[in-house]
C-alpha cells in the first residue's frame, strides 16, 4: 500500500500535494464557478485538482481555466474518449497521490470535506473507501424518493453496516467519497456498461473484502436537478440497479454457502419482476414468504408461498427481503431479528 504523507491544513498552495481531486465535467456553465468555489475554500490545501473536460461546448472549459490561471493546483485536462467513464479513468491515469477525491460540477463541498476525509485515511489505513453524509439542494422539489435514499444513506455510516447493506443501494454519494487509488487502479478502475459506474466499484471492492467507511458529518451538498444523470441516464435506472446487484449478489458467499436453502420474501408482482434477474442465474428459493393472505398457500414456479412463522425452523435459511417500499424493510428486519436471524448473516435486504 502507497504510503500516505502527512498534512498540515494551513500549508501553501505550492506544498506538494497529498490528494488528487478527479472533476470530470460537460456542459456545467451554471454550476461550475460555485463547485470550483468550494473547492479552493478547503481548509486542507494540498490538493491538485484534475478539472476533465468531457466535449463541452457551452463555455465550461474557459470557466475552468480562468480558475486556474489564478490557482495552479487546478489542471486542465481534456477527455480523449468519451463519456463519464472514460473521464474518470483519465483522472485515476494522471493522479500522482495515493488518495482521490471525487467531486462532481454541480455540487458543493463542505470547507472541512478533504482536511476530514484525509485525517480519517490517515489514521486508519484498513479504509480504502471514505464517503461523508450528504445534503440534497436546492430544498424545493425535492422527490420523496430522494429523500428516503438520502436517509438511509446518511445513516449507513460503519464498515459492518455498508457491507450487510450493500445490494439495498449505492451506499455512497460519488461526488463524496475520498478512497486509495492502488486498490481501485488494480481493479481495472472504472467499467463501462449499462450500469451505473459508481455502485458496480462499491460492489466490486466490497467483493474483495476492501473495508468501506463513512463519515457522519454532512460535507457535501448534492444538486437536485432534472439535469442529474441519475433522473435520466438509463444506466441509472431501476432495471439497471436490478440487474447490476443480482450480477453481484450471484456471487456473495452468504448466498452461495446457501443457495439450496434460501427464501425471497415478498410474492408480489413488482418483486417477482425485480429478482427475477438472480433466478435467471439458476437460483430458486425453497419458499416465497407473504404476509397477505389472498398469496399464502399459492405456487410460484412450483415453489410455496408461506407465512413469516415457517422460518421458525431448526435450520435457518437465508432470507433476502426484496420488498422495498418504505419502512417495510425495517419491519421485516425486526420480525427477523425478532427470530434470531442476525442481518448480514441470515438475511439480507436486496433493492
Amino acid at each position: 500500500m502507497e504510503r500516505i504523507a502527512p498534512s498540515t491544513s494551513g500549508a501553501g498552495a505550492d506544498a506538494p500535494p497529498v490528494v488528487d481531486i478527479v472533476l470530470p465535467y460537460r456542459n456545467a456553465a451554471d454550476t461550475l464557478d460555485e463547485c470550483l468555489d468550494s473547492i479552493l475554500a478547503q481548509t486542507l490545501r494540498r490538493f491538485r485538482l484534475l478539472a476533465i473536460d468531457d466535449h463541452s461546448d457551452d463555455g465550461s472549459a474557459a470557466i475552468v481555466r480562468r480558475h486556474a490561471a489564478r490557482d495552479p493546483r487546478i489542471h486542465c485536462l481534456d477527455n480523449g474518449g468519451h463519456g463519464l467513464v472514460d473521464a474518470l479513468n483519465l483522472g485515476l491515469e494522471r493522479a500522482t497521490t495515493p488518495l482521490i477525491a471525487r467531486m462532481d460540477a454541480d455540487d458543493r463541498m463542505h470547507p472541512e470535506r478533504l482536511r476530514l476525509q484525509y485525517r480519517r485515511l490517515l489514521e486508519q489505513p484498513q479504509i480504502s473507501l471514505l464517503g461523508c453524509a450528504t445534503r440534497p439542494f436546492p430544498p424545493q422539489g425535492l422527490r420523496r424518493g430522494l429523500i428516503e435514499y438520502i436517509r438511509w444513506q446518511n445513516g449507513c455510516n460503519d464498515p459492518r453496516q455498508i457491507a450487510d447493506e450493500i445490494y439495498i443501494e449505492s451506499p455512497f454519494a460519488h461526488p463524496g467519497v475520498m478512497f486509495r487509488r492502488e486498490p481501485v487502479q488494480r481493479l481495472g478502475g472504472y467499467r463501462d456498461g449499462p450500469f451505473p459506474e459508481d455502485y458496480d466499484l462499491w460492489l466490486r471492492l466490497h467483493h474483495t473484502g476492501a473495508v468501506m467507511a463513512k463519515l457522519p458529518q454532512v460535507l457535501l451538498e448534492w444538486r437536485d436537478s432534472p439535469r442529474r444523470v441519475s433522473r435520466r441516464d438509463p444506466r441509472c435506472s431501476r432495471e439497471a440497479f436490478d440487474r447490476l446487484r443480482a450480477h453481484y449478489l450471484a456471487r456473495d458467499p452468504r448466498l452461495l454457502a446457501r443457495r439450496d436453502h434460501f427464501v425471497i420474501w415478498g410474492a408480489g408482482r413488482r418483486t417477482r419482476k425485480r429478482c427475477r434477474w438472480l433466478l435467471e442465474q439458476g437460483f430458486s428459493p425453497v419458499a416465497w414468504i407473504d404476509i397477505d393472505p389472498n398469496k399464502i398457500g399459492n405456487r410460484l414456479n412450483g415453489v410455496p408461498v408461506v407465512a413469516p412463522r415457517w422460518l421458525r425452523r431448526p435450520r435457518r435459511p437465508l432470507v433476502l427481503i426484496y420488498v422495498a417500499s418504505h419502512g417495510a424493510r425495517e419491519r421485516i428486519a425486526a420480525e427477523l431479528e425478532g427470530m434470531g436471524y442476525r442481518r448480514g448473516a441470515d438475511y439480507l435486504a436486496v433493492g
